[in-house]
């Protein structure tokens, strides 16, 4: 579906730009703008950011500081300065009703006016987890957009992190052929594959210049409606709330958040969870375990006694939400991986490990996000979440698992399967069993 995606969009800036320059260039005529209004004295985000940019030409907002580390931000200033262009790189969360709405190409609008204008290359993070953007002005001296958007389609970046995905895109930017690598990283997107009645018929209508004329304006007009088709779907999925359609910065943010902070984000997502589960269509055993983890999160929720109880909140949200979300027929449902074992924080994890406890013998296998994974592979400690033990923190996992629900289950990674939940657990009562 996204590799669809951007092919349509792609036509659909084609032929916006041919059809209509004029309205391209009186939508920019305003000028990018914050929703936010800002107190006289006081920077609005862009402006924060710009300051920070006119320092180093890497910002990082301190909620992805874990999936850029510091080691990764050096080296990037490094491979930027190198080039001697004006390539800048802001990351920072975005999410539907932000300063930018949530739109990457909003974000690198307001950062570009804010430091003064001029020539400038942006890199920010894109519209899916996987994805970044670029923007520059002027636009097209570097094809940066293509080298942005090319490393999306790049097989041997596929599962790549944030910091080698810049890398590679700044890499594309030096060579200055971005457009002829989309190109080839892009070739045969939704071409048919050759069968013998196509092979058949190849010569039938190739020279007639009414078929050209109809593969040539039919081709473009197909793609615009299926990228219209895709971006309604999109949309609808957005509002859906699909398991894992909960995007990392609402995990970043409430990794961020006090706790009371916390507890208001996780009251809205059991609301939002509830609405779902009481609206969803199909599989009536799937609603009802939505329908039991959402029950499960409230009870959580209402006597949660810490960060350690509130992420365990998330982690039923993000059950109820897999229970909602099953492929469609005749696919069978895929393995839903559970929040990440280490700090369920940082969200839906992408890969079962093996681990072993430290000072133990034993070997679990766990699920791990992809920054824990990376942690974990240069055997480097995880930011873990912490719970208290005899009034001092701990890692959660070592409070002993008859005195803490989400020890001796993980937040999910640790159960046996076979209907076993985190949403049964609590309904047998395990949760309130370790509230003392």
């Amino acid at each position: 579906m996204r590799r669809a995606l951007a092919v349509g969009a792609s036509a659909v800036v084609l032929l916006l730009g041919v059809a209509a320059p004029g309205a391209t260039a009186a939508a920019g005529a305003a000028g990018p703008q914050e929703p936010e209004q800002h107190s006289a004295g006081q920077r609005s985000p862009g402006q924060k950011i710009a300051d920070a940019l006119r320092r180093s030409p890497v910002y990082v907002d301190p909620s992805l500081a874990t999936a850029v580390d510091g080691e990764q931000q050096r080296k990037l200033v490094d491979q930027i300065r190198q080039t001697r262009l004006p390539i800048r790189v802001v990351l920072v969360p975005l999410v539907e009703g932000d300063s930018w709405g949530g739109k990457p190409e909003q974000l690198a609008e307001v950062v570009h006016d804010r430091m003064g204008g001029g020539p400038s290359i942006l890199l920010t993070l894109g519209d899916y987890s996987d994805d970044i953007a670029a923007q520059e002005w002027p636009s097209g001296a570097h094809q940066a957009f293509h080298a942005a958007a090319a490393v999306f389609f790049q097989d041997d970046m596929k599962g790549a992190g944030p910091a080698r995905r810049l890398a590679r895109a700044i890499s594309i930017i030096k060579a200055g052929n971005g457009d002829e690598v989309y190109r080839k990283a892009t070739a045969g997107l939704g071409s048919p594959k050759p069968g013998p009645d196509r092979a058949a018929g190849a010569g039938a209508g190739q020279g007639s210049p009414l078929i050209r004329v109809l593969s040539l304006v039919g081709g473009p007009l197909l793609l615009v409606a299926a990228a219209a088709l895709l971006l309604r779907r999109r949309a609808r999925l957005r509002d859906l709330s699909t398991p894992f359609a909960l995007p990392r910065s609402v995990f970043a943010a409430a990794r961020e958040a006090d706790e009371a902070g916390l507890r208001e984000r996780a009251g809205e997502e059991v609301v939002r969870l509830g609405e779902e589960a009481r609206g969803a269509q199909g599989d009536p055993t799937a609603v009802t375990r939505a329908l039991d983890a959402y029950a499960a999160a409230g009870t959580v929720l209402d006597r949660a006694r810490g960060t350690a109880d509130l992420a365990g909140v998330f982690a039923l949200i993000a059950e109820g939400r897999a229970a909602l979300s099953p492929a469609p027929a005749p696919t069978p449902a895929p393995v839903t991986l559970p929040l990440c074992f280490f700090h369920p924080l940082h969200g839906p994890a992408v890969r079962r490990i093996p681990w072993r406890p430290l000072g133990r013998r034993e070997q679990l296998r766990v699920a791990a996000c992809e920054v824990c994974l990376r942690a974990v592979r240069s055997r480097r400690a995880p930011e873990v979440l912490t719970d208290r033990l005899e009034g001092r923190p701990v890692p959660y996992f070592e409070v002993p698992a008859e005195d803490s629900l989400w020890a001796a289950t993980g937040y999910g990674s640790l159960l046996s399967g076979d209907g076993d939940s985190l949403a049964a657990r609590v309904q047998r009562g395990d949760f309130t069993r370790t509230l003392k």
